[in-house]
């Protein structure tokens, strides 16, 4: 692990962040000994909002966040390996830790255990409400249903091509799906879990090449509905939620914040 983290100060990116007179690197401030694991990702997200990091760009060295922080590396280590297995950095051996996605970074602890504890229902509970919308879209839509879903994956596909994540055009083809399996109940029942659902969806298209593959799997879904085709339509609404349940906050452990002290 002695290589964790391999940077140069005068790399053009450690340059960029952490100049000596322009940027506020407050954040990076040391740390007092409560709750150190939580203050430590806190105090990192900060540091990513005041400084700009941008996505694919680098931290500075260990050596140098662990003197700012006034921490141990080893505690250092310890969160920036939660971090990575959220999604939120890359490790590179020997060649330094880089910013995977912004989105949430630097969380409260409870509020991602939290968040991982409850993401697990919402997903089952989409795959039943979802699948059988699906097939019964396939026997129930319209001209209007067709249209829609297709007008939502052109809107996702220049979301992506915008370098966005397709999150207005994902949320509306699933939205004409239900509308298009004509179950009243069904999509009340749905509709009472938007929040949790696009809390679901954020987590999912923040994964590597999600939104391409979630934007292929809609055409797919689009495909079977238009045919009439209810198994199809549901082993194709199926296969993508058990696609969107496959995100980084579930094969996160939270660890044991006593473990995490140095």
């Amino acid at each position: 692990m002695d290589n964790y983290v391999n940077g140069s100060v005068d790399s053009p990116i450690v340059t960029r962040i952490i100049p000596r007179v322009t940027l506020d690197t407050s954040p990076l401030r040391p740390l007092g000994r409560t709750r150190l694991y939580e203050d430590l990702v806190e105090r990192l997200g900060e540091f990513v909002i005041r400084t700009n990091l941008e996505v694919g760009e680098r931290f500075p060295p260990e050596r140098e966040l662990a003197s700012r922080l006034q921490v141990s590396r080893a505690s250092l280590r310890q969160a920036l390996a939660v971090l990575e297995a959220q999604g939120f950095i890359e490790v590179r051996h020997g060649g330094g830790v880089f910013l995977r996605r912004s989105r949430g970074f630097g969380g409260v602890l409870h509020k991602l255990v939290e968040r991982r504890r409850r993401l697990p229902e919402v997903l089952e509970a989409r795959e039943l409400l979802e699948v059988r919308l699906a097939e019964l879209a396939a026997i129930r839509r319209s001209d209007e249903d067709i249209v829609a879903m297709r007008a939502a994956l052109v809107a996702m596909e220049d979301e992506i091509a915008s370098a966005g994540l397709g999150m207005d055009g994902d949320a509306a083809f699933h939205h004409a799906v239900h509308r298009a399996g004509n179950n009243k109940v069904l999509e009340h029942v749905i509709d009472g879990l938007a929040e949790a659902i696009h809390e679901s969806r954020m987590e999912s298209l923040s994964e590597p090449d999600r939104p391409k593959n979630s934007l292929l799997a809609h055409r797919r879904i689009l495909e079977a509905i238009e045919a009439g085709q209810t198994a199809g339509a549901a082993d194709a609404m199926r296969a993508h939620l058990r696609q969107v349940a496959d995100v980084a906050l579930l094969r996160w452990e939270p660890p044991v914040e006593d473990h995490l002290l140095p």
